[in-house]
């Protein structure tokens, strides 16, 4: 006499479920929460929604088992499709949860700051762009780095700067220029 197969065994089990025998969803649940959690998890990339994910998978499987047809879908398929349709439900809701509240925000915000003061995402934008730049300027030569700021901060002419540091003026051009090119080449990779 021969074992019987892993799907006759869930086919089994959901047919109990389908005619609502609690233990069966329990060893249902046992023998295959692992597996179907890890497809929630690979779906929604979190724990908790994953384990809310995998609750209202097995609810959907207590109310639709005696629908259930092995002829149509082997059991781990059928509840792999139930776990990835209510996973995808799962995030369609939280994005438009998201949706709602980022509105909500948007207007409070819209209410709140003055017209010409910065928004946030500008603020974000030129904190993110200040991170950037400061990540460039420690990419150059300590000397490099000290003219094009004197340059740009002090705003100093090449003559000035020249003068000020004790350099040929050809020396301090060069370096604005080479200095220039890498923050720009530096920069573009932060666009």
């Amino acid at each position: 006499m021969t074992a019987p197969s892993p799907d006759a065994e869930l086919i089994a089990l959901i047919d109990r479920i389908g005619r609502r025998d609690e233990a069966a969803l329990r060893l249902l649940y046992d023998r295959t929460a692992p597996r179907l959690m890890g497809l929630a998890m690979r779906v929604v990339r979190q724990r908790e929604w994953a384990e809310d994910v995998l609750q209202e998978s097995f609810i959907t499987v207590w109310r639709a088992a005696a629908d259930y047809r092995d002829t149509l879908s082997p059991p781990l398929a059928w509840l792999g499709l139930i776990v990835r349709s209510r996973s995808l439900d799962l995030l369609r809701r939280r994005t438009a949860d998201r949706a709602q509240l980022t509105q909500e925000f948007d207007e409070v915000m819209a209410e709140t700051l003055e017209a010409d003061a910065p928004n946030p995402a500008d603020t974000a934008d030129a904190s993110e762009q200040a991170w950037a730049l400061h990540q460039c300027l420690n990419q150059l030569e300590a000397r490099q780095r000290e003219v094009v700021s004197l340059a740009y901060l002090r705003e100093l002419s090449h003559g000035e700067l020249a003068e000020q540091l004790k350099l040929p003026l050809g020396t301090v051009k060069t370096w604005i220029r080479r200095g220039l090119e890498k923050l720009r080449v530096c920069m573009a990779r932060f666009a």
